[in-house]
């Protein structure tokens, strides 16, 4: 029957399966992880025959023209009798190097390969993808550019949130994991030819667990942000201020037509929450490893980690697809301000009456009293806000009756929200984003 393949007999994550973009599903795949060690072992092989080691040029060459064909079904022959993956892996690679075969990886322990490649070269790869794609197109620019909240350039006066400071942070904590050092190795031209410029100065037979912490944190941030920013489009989702791109044919319910239901929201906010549990992995793995190391962390890191940067990932990826497609529906917006706005200008409607003569505590009481009365009509009779009728009902606020419209115009509620918007575009954003107009096609142009 079509559709029947095996692939469909047995259990597949549907991180991969289901959500994850193909370039970071690569980045954890066998292929990527092994012909890393392959070029790995190259980096040997090249430092120790410029220390002097008895290794000749055709050595070298035939290493290096067999990076890419690797037999998986060999390797994984060679893992079950050996049960051990990096000889499984180093015998595969000797099979196609028959002249190099003496010389691969020598002098080496398998944390070389393992460590550096799962930990820094595809840790460092995939932070540089997510600083320099993921991550930056989220930041606030001109409203014609994706960001994390297309509001900040909206121009109606709301009831609103803040949400890009937050992204600004996560994005420098980012690039301060990106300043990842290579594990220590005897031979520094290995760590030169894998693209980092210094080393760790101590270190076991491997690096510091601590390192994956640093990193599944800042992802377990991101995430705490990215659950945060969807929980409120949610919300406002619900209140019909806002809403994520909804297709043509796309079904909100399969029981209710009309429903249209923020279902990359949730998403964000289901998967965000996964992506927050998975720090207590290299938490517990960091505090339990004995004098020099235990094995007991391999298996959990080849689960924690892939996950992480994997669920990073498409959580990043649909916020950015929620972000390009968010609909604003400004009337909606404006009937809330509408209700919400006499009970807003109580403070000022008592400032008013003070500076025509009134006592402040008597004010206080005169509005308490009217305002009670006005919320008890929205509230158990489902009628709209009648504050300033009665304000306007009640002889004690003559004096200010003339001011109303003035003291009710919502541009005066805002406060210095304008120019403390405009400052973090240009103090905050703006330095984060200069770097990477070059390899963005955006325009940086910040405005409000």
């Amino acid at each position: 029957m079509e559709g029947s393949g095996e692939e469909f007999m047995k259990y597949r994550s549907p991180l991969v399966s289901r959500y994850a973009s193909k370039e970071m599903a690569y980045n954890f795949s066998d292929r990527k992880k092994f012909t890393t060690w392959r070029r790995l072992w190259l980096y040997l092989a090249m430092a120790e025959k410029e220390l002097g080691l008895s290794i000749t040029d055709a050595q070298v060459s035939e290493m290096a023209s067999h990076l890419e064909d690797i037999d998986f079904v060999m390797a994984a022959e060679e893992e079950r009798k050996l049960r051990h993956d990096v000889m499984a892996h180093v015998h595969t690679f000797a099979h196609c190097c028959p002249a190099a075969a003496p010389i691969i990886h020598l002098g080496a322990t398998s944390c070389y390969v393992g460590d550096n490649t799962s930990s820094f070269i595809c840790i460092k790869q995939i932070l540089t993808n997510f600083v320099g794609i993921k991550l930056l197109p989220l930041l606030p620019q001109n409203i014609s550019i994706d960001c994390v909240w297309v509001l900040c350039s909206f121009k109606t006066v709301c009831v609103m949130y803040s949400f890009a400071g937050e992204n600004v942070n996560d994005f420098m904590s980012l690039w301060f994991i990106l300043w990842l050092n290579w594990r220590y190795f005897l031979i520094f031209f290995v760590t030169e030819m894998a693209g980092f410029k210094k080393s760790y100065l101590v270190t076991g037979q491997t690096y510091s667990r601590k390192v994956d912490i640093d990193s599944l944190c800042v992802l377990a941030s991101l995430g705490a942000t990215v659950h945060k920013i969807c929980t409120d489009i949610r919300l406002l989702a619900n209140l019909k201020e806002i809403e994520e791109p909804f297709e043509k044919e796309q079904i909100g319910s399969s029981a209710m037509p009309y429903k249209r239901n923020p279902m990359r929201a949730e998403r964000c906010c289901s998967l965000a929450r996964h992506l927050m549990a998975l720090v207590s992995d290299p938490l517990q793995t960091a505090a339990v490893q004995w004098l020099e190391r235990t094995l007991d962390d391999s298996a959990n890191r080849r689960i924690s980690l892939p996950e992480s940067f994997l669920t990073a990932d498409i959580i990043l990826s649909t916020l950015q697809n929620i972000t390009e497609g968010l609909v604003v529906y400004p009337k909606v917006i404006e009937r809330h301000i509408r209700h919400e706005l006499p009970f807003m200008a109580t403070e000022n409607i008592i400032m008013a009456m003070v500076k025509a003569g009134g006592n402040r505590q008597d004010c206080h009481e005169k509005i308490r009293v009217l305002s009670q009365q006005a919320a008890a009509v929205v509230k158990q009779e489902g009628g709209d806000n009648d504050l300033l009728a009665r304000v306007q009902a009640d002889p004690y606020f003559t004096s200010i009756l003339g001011q109303l419209d003035s003291i009710l115009d919502p541009k005066t509620f805002i406060g210095r929200a304008p120019q403390q918007v405009t400052r973090f575009l240009s103090e905050e954003v703006r330095p984060v984003l200069e770097p990477y107009k070059s390899k963005m096609d955006v325009k940086i142009e910040l405005e409000l």
